[in-house]
């Protein structure tokens, strides 16, 4: 128990130091190792001021069955996606602004740095059925349906969910996403863009520039960043 609150705090403070913050919403969730649901942040609480206390066990039906503090309304973002998704160890939802406002156009995510490889093939998928809150299991089953077995998807008029294996690949997905899609919304203002990745090297590019040990020094950056904000 202890670990996987620890990893949802390490995770709130990382998305907090990349600048993914939003006020006191979004959130990452841990999944529960017994199956009893996912750990996540209570409401009200800005990624930044995350700790142990301040973490929540919140079950399939929305039942808070550990810690303090209301549960945030969108739960079932991550309970329905990791109840379809065995591999996900970390589900994080972000309302990130460049990745908010690329979602409401009608074009796809290119590779046109580093960080568009990651989402370029299969093409990041845009979830539509609505642009409100995630507040029922029903909308977050069809949430995970449009992810599929992707790491990311954009969420048009509302924001995005990234997952991963674990809190540090969620985390990275969440940052890369905002950084990708920022950079093309500046090509396109510059009147672009005009060249990108194609497909064999952007699939080169995937392993040799985002592998588990490039993604490790990402997240421990941002940790390191983190402890020097508190």
């Amino acid at each position: 128990m202890k670990e996987e609150i620890d990893e949802t705090v390490r995770a709130s403070r990382a998305l907090a130091a990349a600048g993914l913050t939003d006020m006191v919403w979004g959130h990452a969730a841990v999944r529960d190792p017994d199956g009893d649901g996912v750990w996540m942040k209570a409401s009200g609480w800005g990624f930044e001021e995350i700790d142990t206390e301040r973490v929540l066990l919140v079950g399939r039906a929305g039942d808070v069955r550990h810690g303090e503090g209301k549960r945030h309304i969108e739960y079932p973002i991550h309970t329905e996606i990791m109840a379809r998704r065995p591999d996900v160890g970390c589900v994080v939802h972000t309302h990130a602004p460049a990745l908010s406002a690329f979602a409401s156009l009608d074009t796809p995510l290119l590779p046109i740095s580093h960080d568009g490889v990651v989402f370029c093939d299969p093409q990041v998928p845009r979830f539509t059925e609505t642009g409100a809150l995630i507040a029922t299991r029903e909308l977050g089953a069809a949430l995970a349906e449009t992810l599929g077995d992707g790491p990311a998807c954009l969420m048009p008029r509302h924001g995005a969910v990234t997952a991963g294996p674990d809190a540090a690949t969620a985390v990275m997905y969440a940052v890369l996403l905002e950084r990708a899609c920022r950079t093309q919304l500046m090509a396109m203002a510059a009147g672009g863009p005009k060249t990108w990745s194609d497909d064999a090297e952007a699939a080169f590019k995937r392993n040799q520039v985002w592998n588990p040990a490039q993604r490790d020094a990402g997240w421990n950056y941002l940790q390191r960043l983190s402890e020097r904000s508190l």
